[in-house]
């Protein structure tokens, strides 16, 4: 099967060379996600839980418009520019995964891109 590029007018534009998201043999490949306002395109800045709220909306639809639902994401990988940010990351996080939730990596980035705090990407089941 070939690759697709999935791509949702209703989820922020991508900020460089790269899909929102590639299906394959029925798993979407979300590209790393941020805090981005997908209307204004504008960057939402505020505390971590604002930005881990904001970057798992834009994930959310990106997820449904492609026929999923959150319960379908088998994989993310969280990059937080601070560790210390993580007690309040992991609080919102589970909002959206308060049953079964996928497997996850959690790592520190040096610095992300625009300064922002978290960047998530996902792996999804479709359906």
């Amino acid at each position: 099967m070939k690759k697709q590029v999935f791509h949702s007018p209703k989820a922020p534009e991508p900020k460089g060379p790269y899909s929102q998201g590639i299906v394959h043999n029925g798993i979407l490949y979300i590209s790393g996600q941020v805090s981005i306002e997908s209307n204004t395109g504008n960057i939402i800045r505020g505390t971590i839980e604002d930005e881990t709220r904001a970057t798992l909306e834009n994930i959310k639809i990106i997820i449904e418009e492609a026929g999923s639902k959150m319960e379908d994401v088998l994989k993310v990988t969280c990059y937080l520019s601070n560790m210390d940010d993580f007690e309040g990351f992991n609080n919102t996080y589970k909002e959206y995964f308060p049953k079964e939730p996928p497997a996850r990596t959690t790592i520190q980035a040096g610095r992300l891109p625009m300064d922002i705090k978290l960047e998530i990407d996902a792996i999804v089941a479709i359906k």
